[in-house]
């Protein structure tokens, strides 16, 4: 598939989406990074926003399967995972799946589960495997997590372990539609033309799976890279910066950024711009910055302007 014709399916994509739920082709275009790199999401945003009917519409285009977990207070790994049971009529203990052997697993409110819950779904995101009593089970390709949170309750929820947030590529914020946007909501509810879309095709997940991997990137943006995830841990602000893993996983979506863009090589801009998604929620805020009430999105884009310089010249490869 050329670039033409990715840069017709993204467009298609959205233009499904759109007959739903409008105003967040941004959010779709990091679902359909974590799509390309097989990386996983956070979707933070407040209650009535559309999360769930987005990640639905989502992969009901896309032609993947999709499992949904409600996170509380009182589940256990094995709701997650599965566990053996014992069948009666085989007289034999058998193994039931549970939602994680999906393509998209939908994790809503994952910060109500208890750590020990929430941990069960790291061997997932990391190894696309998981183990049952010792039993060790692969997972459907492609397989990413798309786990929300809502940003405005304290009560009976528990912080993410920074081990878990690691694992996920891009933090989204999903934010109130534009007013613009939101009349358009309302008449497309009023007409009654929300619901119908369309599947684009069963095999368009595998055909987009991947193909970051021949894109380009030249030695100055790997750098750049390096030079942008160093900064971060010499900055007096944070306690913690980012990690070899966050620098490889800013490297794969900048990859994936450019192809949604058309290009088949990356420039600085497509660093700069999903670096905000993909470096803020690995990155820990001094106690000193927390009181000064200083955000984690403000001193990146303080890196990003004055510290770590980006590169300038041609980033398209040598090679016809």
């Amino acid at each position: 598939m050329t670039k033409e014709n990715y840069a017709k399916t993204f467009k298609a994509i959205k233009s499904e989406i759109g007959k739903v739920v409008v105003g967040y082709d941004n959010i779709v275009d990091d679902f359909l990074v974590c799509l390309i790199t097989g990386g996983h999401l956070l979707l933070e945003g407040v209650p009535g926003i559309a999360k769930t009917t987005l990640i639905k519409e989502f992969t009901r285009v896309i032609g993947l399967s999709y499992s949904r977990i409600q996170f509380t207070q009182d589940m256990l790994p094995a709701d997650i995972t599965g566990h053996y049971f014992y069948n009666n009529k085989t007289d034999d203990f058998e193994i039931r799946k549970g939602p994680v052997f999906t393509h998209v697993l939908m994790a809503d409110e994952i910060n109500r589960a208890p750590p020990k819950t929430q941990s069960a779904l790291i061997e997932a995101m990391q190894e696309r495997q998981v183990t049952i009593e010792g039993t060790t089970l692969p997972l459907k390709k492609p397989f990413f997590v798309i786990a929300t949170r809502n940003p405005v309750e304290t009560e009976g929820v528990y912080p993410l372990p920074e081990a878990q947030l690691d694992r996920f590529m891009i933090k989204s914020d999903m934010n109130y539609l534009s007013s613009d946007h939101e009349l358009e909501l309302l008449e497309l509810k009023n007409r009654g033309l929300d619901g119908k879309i369309r599947k684009l095709g069963t095999d368009l997940s595998q055909g987009l799976y991947g193909i970051h991997d021949s894109v380009f990137v030249s030695t100055d943006i790997l750098k750049y890279i390096r030079d942008l995830t160093i900064e971060t841990r010499v900055t007096d602000e944070f306690s913690l910066g980012a990690s070899p893993r966050a620098a490889e996983q800013l490297l794969y979506a900048s990859k994936a950024y450019a192809v949604i863009r058309g290009r088949n090589y990356v420039i600085p801009d497509d660093v700069k711009k999903i670096s905000k998604k993909v470096l803020p929620h690995r990155m820990i805020l001094t106690i000193d910055a927390e009181l000064e009430n200083v955000g984690k999105l403000d001193i990146l884009e303080e890196i990003l302007e004055n510290k770590v310089e980006a590169p300038k010249g041609n980033f398209k490869s040598s090679v016809a």
